[in-house]
Protein backbone atom coordinates (compact mmCIF):
# COMPACT_ATOMS: atom_id res chain seq x y z
CA UNK A 1 0.00 0.00 0.00
CA UNK A 2 1.43 3.50 -0.92
CA UNK A 3 1.88 5.85 2.06
CA UNK A 4 1.84 9.04 1.10
CA UNK A 5 -0.27 12.43 1.70
CA UNK A 6 -4.25 10.67 2.27
CA UNK A 7 -6.08 11.47 -0.65
CA UNK A 8 -9.84 12.27 0.64
CA UNK A 9 -9.98 14.07 3.99
CA UNK A 10 -13.70 14.36 5.75
CA UNK A 11 -13.39 16.71 8.40
CA UNK A 12 -16.38 17.72 10.98
CA UNK A 13 -18.81 16.16 8.33
CA UNK A 14 -22.87 17.01 9.42
CA UNK A 15 -25.61 15.83 7.38
CA UNK A 16 -29.79 16.34 7.62
CA UNK A 17 -32.76 14.73 5.82
CA UNK A 18 -34.81 17.38 7.26
CA UNK A 19 -34.87 17.93 10.72
CA UNK A 20 -33.19 14.60 11.25
CA UNK A 21 -29.09 14.13 11.78
CA UNK A 22 -27.86 11.36 9.50
CA UNK A 23 -23.97 11.88 9.89
CA UNK A 24 -22.39 13.45 13.08
CA UNK A 25 -19.47 14.69 13.04
CA UNK A 26 -17.44 11.98 10.40
CA UNK A 27 -13.43 12.54 10.44
CA UNK A 28 -11.88 9.87 8.51
CA UNK A 29 -8.72 10.30 6.21
CA UNK A 30 -8.07 7.26 2.86
CA UNK A 31 -4.72 7.08 2.01
CA UNK A 32 -3.36 6.42 -1.64
CA UNK A 33 -3.59 3.19 -2.82
CA UNK A 34 -5.68 2.12 0.33
CA UNK A 35 -8.65 -0.15 0.05
CA UNK A 36 -10.91 1.29 3.19
CA UNK A 37 -14.45 -0.43 3.64
CA UNK A 38 -17.34 1.40 4.60
CA UNK A 39 -19.44 -0.36 7.27
CA UNK A 40 -22.15 -0.71 9.49
CA UNK A 41 -25.61 -2.08 10.06
CA UNK A 42 -28.83 -0.86 8.16
CA UNK A 43 -29.53 3.45 8.63
CA UNK A 44 -26.05 3.62 10.04
CA UNK A 45 -25.32 6.16 7.67
CA UNK A 46 -22.90 4.57 5.32
CA UNK A 47 -24.69 5.15 2.24
CA UNK A 48 -25.28 8.55 2.53
CA UNK A 49 -21.88 9.02 3.43
CA UNK A 50 -20.98 8.24 -0.23
CA UNK A 51 -23.53 9.76 -1.60
CA UNK A 52 -21.41 13.14 0.14
CA UNK A 53 -18.04 11.56 -1.01
CA UNK A 54 -19.29 11.59 -4.86
CA UNK A 55 -20.54 15.02 -4.33
CA UNK A 56 -24.49 14.21 -4.62
CA UNK A 57 -25.19 15.65 -1.64
CA UNK A 58 -24.41 19.07 0.30
CA UNK A 59 -23.33 18.68 3.82
CA UNK A 60 -24.55 20.59 6.23
CA UNK A 61 -21.79 21.85 7.56
CA UNK A 62 -17.96 20.08 7.29
CA UNK A 63 -15.76 19.30 4.83
CA UNK A 64 -14.60 17.07 2.16
CA UNK A 65 -11.45 17.18 0.28
CA UNK A 66 -10.95 14.53 -2.79
CA UNK A 67 -7.73 14.76 -4.84
CA UNK A 68 -6.71 18.30 -3.40
CA UNK A 69 -10.36 19.73 -4.33
CA UNK A 70 -12.65 20.96 -2.12
CA UNK A 71 -15.55 18.72 -3.23
CA UNK A 72 -18.22 20.92 -0.74
CA UNK A 73 -17.72 24.47 -2.34
CA UNK A 74 -15.91 23.26 -5.93
CA UNK A 75 -17.92 24.75 -8.95
CA UNK A 76 -19.70 22.42 -11.41
CA UNK A 77 -17.01 22.21 -13.64
CA UNK A 78 -14.14 21.42 -11.19
CA UNK A 79 -16.23 18.62 -9.99
CA UNK A 80 -16.71 17.53 -13.58
CA UNK A 81 -13.07 17.14 -14.18
CA UNK A 82 -12.45 15.36 -10.72
CA UNK A 83 -15.04 13.05 -11.07
CA UNK A 84 -13.32 11.52 -14.53
CA UNK A 85 -10.76 10.53 -12.26
CA UNK A 86 -13.25 8.50 -10.22
CA UNK A 87 -15.09 5.55 -11.04
CA UNK A 88 -18.43 4.42 -9.05
CA UNK A 89 -19.53 0.78 -9.08
CA UNK A 90 -23.14 0.87 -8.54
CA UNK A 91 -24.34 -2.09 -6.41
CA UNK A 92 -26.90 -3.37 -9.15
CA UNK A 93 -24.27 -2.54 -12.35
CA UNK A 94 -26.28 0.05 -13.47
CA UNK A 95 -25.90 -0.76 -16.83
CA UNK A 96 -28.63 0.97 -19.16
CA UNK A 97 -30.78 -2.29 -20.66
CA UNK A 98 -31.24 -0.80 -24.11
CA UNK A 99 -27.29 -1.00 -24.46
CA UNK A 100 -25.22 -4.32 -24.84
CA UNK A 101 -22.53 -5.06 -22.49
CA UNK A 102 -20.03 -3.54 -24.87
CA UNK A 103 -21.37 -0.28 -25.58
CA UNK A 104 -22.85 0.70 -21.80
CA UNK A 105 -18.51 0.00 -21.09
CA UNK A 106 -17.29 2.06 -23.75
CA UNK A 107 -19.95 5.09 -22.87
CA UNK A 108 -17.79 7.18 -20.36
CA UNK A 109 -15.07 7.13 -23.14
CA UNK A 110 -17.40 8.42 -26.08
CA UNK A 111 -18.56 10.76 -23.40
CA UNK A 112 -15.42 12.50 -22.46
CA UNK A 113 -12.59 11.60 -24.70
CA UNK A 114 -11.90 12.14 -28.17
CA UNK A 115 -10.27 8.71 -28.83
CA UNK A 116 -11.04 7.19 -31.97
CA UNK A 117 -13.40 4.14 -32.49
CA UNK A 118 -10.81 1.62 -32.77
CA UNK A 119 -8.98 3.03 -29.44
CA UNK A 120 -12.35 2.35 -27.70
CA UNK A 121 -12.59 -0.68 -28.63
CA UNK A 122 -9.34 -2.21 -28.08
CA UNK A 123 -9.23 -0.43 -24.62
CA UNK A 124 -13.18 -1.98 -23.94
CA UNK A 125 -12.14 -5.12 -24.97
CA UNK A 126 -9.20 -5.01 -22.33
CA UNK A 127 -11.22 -3.89 -19.27
CA UNK A 128 -13.62 -7.05 -20.36
CA UNK A 129 -10.66 -8.82 -20.51
CA UNK A 130 -9.79 -8.20 -16.92
CA UNK A 131 -13.33 -8.78 -15.58
CA UNK A 132 -13.28 -12.31 -17.45
CA UNK A 133 -16.03 -10.66 -19.44
CA UNK A 134 -14.03 -11.46 -22.88
CA UNK A 135 -16.72 -12.71 -25.64
CA UNK A 136 -19.87 -11.17 -24.01
CA UNK A 137 -19.50 -7.69 -25.19
CA UNK A 138 -22.83 -8.11 -27.66
CA UNK A 139 -24.90 -9.32 -24.69
CA UNK A 140 -27.61 -7.28 -23.34
CA UNK A 141 -27.90 -7.04 -19.82
CA UNK A 142 -30.76 -9.26 -19.09
CA UNK A 143 -28.94 -12.29 -20.56
CA UNK A 144 -26.19 -11.52 -17.88
CA UNK A 145 -26.28 -13.17 -14.61
CA UNK A 146 -26.08 -11.25 -11.41
CA UNK A 147 -22.08 -11.61 -10.79
CA UNK A 148 -21.77 -11.02 -14.57
CA UNK A 149 -23.54 -7.45 -14.24
CA UNK A 150 -21.32 -6.61 -11.00
CA UNK A 151 -18.43 -7.08 -13.02
CA UNK A 152 -19.47 -5.61 -16.11
CA UNK A 153 -20.42 -2.44 -14.09
CA UNK A 154 -17.01 -2.80 -12.32
CA UNK A 155 -15.12 -2.94 -16.28
CA UNK A 156 -17.52 0.41 -17.04
CA UNK A 157 -16.15 1.95 -13.97
CA UNK A 158 -12.71 1.70 -14.34
CA UNK A 159 -12.57 1.80 -18.21
CA UNK A 160 -10.96 5.37 -17.52
CA UNK A 161 -8.17 4.07 -15.56
CA UNK A 162 -9.39 6.47 -12.42
CA UNK A 163 -7.07 7.13 -9.24
CA UNK A 164 -10.54 6.38 -7.11
CA UNK A 165 -12.73 3.99 -7.47
CA UNK A 166 -16.29 4.01 -5.05
CA UNK A 167 -18.15 0.41 -5.09
CA UNK A 168 -21.15 0.29 -3.50
CA UNK A 169 -22.11 -3.21 -1.94
CA UNK A 170 -19.86 -4.71 -4.34
CA UNK A 171 -21.54 -8.84 -2.35
CA UNK A 172 -24.89 -8.00 -2.06
CA UNK A 173 -27.17 -10.36 -3.65
CA UNK A 174 -24.04 -12.65 -4.87
CA UNK A 175 -23.34 -16.70 -3.96
CA UNK A 176 -20.44 -17.22 -1.59
CA UNK A 177 -18.26 -18.13 -4.74
CA UNK A 178 -19.29 -15.48 -6.92
CA UNK A 179 -18.69 -13.00 -3.95
CA UNK A 180 -14.96 -14.62 -3.32
CA UNK A 181 -14.54 -14.20 -7.38
CA UNK A 182 -15.16 -10.43 -7.14
CA UNK A 183 -13.71 -9.51 -3.91
CA UNK A 184 -10.10 -10.94 -5.71
CA UNK A 185 -11.14 -8.52 -8.63
CA UNK A 186 -10.75 -6.07 -6.16
CA UNK A 187 -7.65 -6.59 -4.61
CA UNK A 188 -6.29 -7.00 -8.39
CA UNK A 189 -7.35 -3.60 -9.74
CA UNK A 190 -5.82 -1.96 -6.44
CA UNK A 191 -2.11 -3.82 -7.03
CA UNK A 192 -1.94 -3.76 -10.86
CA UNK A 193 -3.42 -0.56 -11.43
CA UNK A 194 -2.72 1.87 -8.29
CA UNK A 195 -6.15 2.55 -7.21
CA UNK A 196 -7.17 3.98 -3.91
CA UNK A 197 -10.32 2.09 -3.42
CA UNK A 198 -13.58 3.14 -1.35
CA UNK A 199 -16.22 0.10 -0.21
CA UNK A 200 -19.48 0.07 1.33
CA UNK A 201 -20.78 -3.26 2.51
CA UNK A 202 -22.37 -4.77 5.25
CA UNK A 203 -20.58 -8.23 4.19
CA UNK A 204 -18.10 -9.58 6.69
CA UNK A 205 -16.02 -11.62 5.19
CA UNK A 206 -15.62 -9.35 2.38
CA UNK A 207 -14.72 -6.39 4.20
CA UNK A 208 -12.29 -8.39 6.41
CA UNK A 209 -10.58 -10.24 3.21
CA UNK A 210 -10.01 -6.76 1.00
CA UNK A 211 -9.91 -4.21 3.44
CA UNK A 212 -6.72 -2.34 4.10
CA UNK A 213 -8.62 -0.36 6.69
CA UNK A 214 -12.42 -0.63 8.47
CA UNK A 215 -14.34 2.74 9.38
CA UNK A 216 -17.44 1.27 11.26
CA UNK A 217 -20.49 3.90 11.31
CA UNK A 218 -23.05 3.50 14.16
CA UNK A 219 -26.12 5.61 13.90
CA UNK A 220 -24.10 8.32 11.76
CA UNK A 221 -20.91 8.81 14.52
CA UNK A 222 -18.04 6.80 13.59
CA UNK A 223 -17.01 4.38 15.88
CA UNK A 224 -13.65 2.93 15.32
CA UNK A 225 -11.56 3.07 12.16
CA UNK A 226 -8.68 0.60 12.61
CA UNK A 227 -7.28 -2.47 10.43
CA UNK A 228 -9.14 -5.60 10.35
CA UNK A 229 -7.25 -7.19 13.92
CA UNK A 230 -8.26 -3.39 15.35
CA UNK A 231 -12.23 -4.38 14.27
CA UNK A 232 -12.05 -7.77 15.72
CA UNK A 233 -10.91 -7.00 18.66
CA UNK A 234 -12.51 -3.93 19.76
CA UNK A 235 -14.18 -3.72 22.86
CA UNK A 236 -17.01 -1.74 21.62
CA UNK A 237 -19.97 -4.14 22.42
CA UNK A 238 -21.82 -2.53 18.89
CA UNK A 239 -19.04 -3.89 17.03
CA UNK A 240 -18.42 -6.76 18.41
CA UNK A 241 -22.66 -7.32 18.37
CA UNK A 242 -22.06 -6.76 14.56
CA UNK A 243 -19.10 -9.32 13.69
CA UNK A 244 -20.55 -11.53 15.62
CA UNK A 245 -24.16 -11.23 14.23
CA UNK A 246 -25.96 -10.85 17.80
CA UNK A 247 -28.91 -8.93 18.02
CA UNK A 248 -28.65 -5.01 19.22
CA UNK A 249 -32.56 -5.83 20.56
CA UNK A 250 -32.08 -4.89 24.59
CA UNK A 251 -34.60 -6.98 26.77
CA UNK A 252 -37.25 -4.22 28.02
CA UNK A 253 -39.55 -3.96 30.81
CA UNK A 254 -43.22 -4.46 30.18
CA UNK A 255 -44.82 -1.75 32.08
CA UNK A 256 -42.38 0.67 30.25
CA UNK A 257 -43.77 -0.58 27.23
CA UNK A 258 -46.90 -0.87 27.97
CA UNK A 259 -46.38 3.40 29.02
CA UNK A 260 -44.68 3.97 25.47
CA UNK A 261 -47.62 2.31 23.15
CA UNK A 262 -50.11 4.17 25.37
CA UNK A 263 -48.95 7.51 26.15
CA UNK A 264 -45.93 7.86 23.81
CA UNK A 265 -43.50 8.41 26.77
CA UNK A 266 -40.64 6.22 29.25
Amino acid sequence: MTTTSPIITVKNLNSHYGERQILKNVNFCVQQGEIRVIMGGSGSGKSTLLNHLLALLVPTSGSINIDDVDVVNADAKTLSNLRQKMGVAFQGGALFSSMTVGENIKLPLKHHTQLDENTIDIMARLKLELMNLAGFEDLMPAELSGGMLKRAGLARAVIMDPKLLFFDEPSAGLDPVTSVELDELILKLRDAMNMTIVVVTHELESAFKIADKITVLFDGEIALTGTVDEIKNSDDIRIQNLINRRSRNEKINAEQYIKRLTTGQG
